[in-house]
């Protein structure tokens, strides 16, 4: 990729040739505090010049083709399959695309991210799964419209509130439970929450843990990455839980034009 802002992340998976994919740090561009400085997203209160000087930062150092396709996520289970660059800002919380150089992108401060493609190299996705989205299964929905089968796909896991900071209540591990019939299956998901000591029906949870079983539940057994926490790595990484008013990382993915 010329030219590559060296503070980006670029993921570690086996993907294949003609595959591209990068995380945005916090780190690069020109927003001001609380957003400082290479913030991504429109609806955190930053500056709006800022974040679009951003935004042309991100394609002119990428030397994107296309602009990513930027998607209006609220925390749900909707996958929009993209055939062309999308006419405004589509309302899902996953890109599916076979488009080259139209890059799918997902932001997070928190969330777990997860970027797909499969062993030839014809589709990738992006996929914002926050506990919410995760427990209703827009992995499973990401899968799905692939339209590969699930042996042939390779998964990654990128930076997202790690199983030590992301304290949750007995309704988020109610939630999950719920997915799930078979006992061994329940035992695995009650493995992922850990009750915090003196505090009743609190929890820490391992997100990274809870999308890898979805993902194996529904035949994706080439999952790569996890373990980057947001919430302890400030120099690096927006938390929301964090930092409250902050701004947004970018993961994309894309197929090389």
């Amino acid at each position: 990729m010329k030219g590559m802002n060296p503070s980006f992340l670029r993921p570690e998976w086996p993907a294949p040739d003609g595959v591209r994919a990068v995380v945005t740090t916090r780190r690069g561009g020109v927003s001001l505090r609380p957003w400082e400085s290479f913030n991504l997203g429109t609806h955190v209160g930053d500056d709006s010049s800022a974040v679009a000087e951003n935004r042309r930062l991100l394609i002119t150092t990428l030397d994107l083709p296309l602009s990513p396709a930027w998607l209006d996520q609220v925390h749900g289970d909707r996958v929009e399959i993209l055939s062309a660059p999308p006419v405004g800002v589509p309302q899902a919380d996953a890109a599916v695309t076979r488009v080259p150089g139209l890059p799918c992108v997902v932001m997070t401060a928190d969330c777990l991210p997860v970027i797909f493609c499969d062993r030839s190299g014809t589709v990738v996705a992006a996929a914002h799964a926050g506990w919410r989205g995760l427990a209703d299964g827009i992995l499973e929905n990401t899968v799905k419209a692939l339209g590969a089968p699930p042996g042939e796909l390779l998964a990654w896991l990128g930076p997202a509130i790690g199983p030590d900071c992301f304290e949750v209540g007995g309704d988020v591990l109610a939630a999950f439970l719920g997915q799930v019939a078979s006992a061994d299956q329940r035992k695995a998901v009650a493995a992922c929450f850990i009750a915090m000591p003196g505090r009743t029906g609190q929890y820490l949870a391992d997100l990274f843990q809870l999308a890898r079983i979805a993902l194996q539940r529904v035949g994706v057994d080439a999952v790569y990455g996890g373990g980057l926490c947001t919430m302890s790595d400030p120099s690096n990484w927006y938390s929301y839980r964090r930092d409250g008013k902050t701004g947004r990382m970018a993961t994309m993915v894309w197929l090389a034009g």
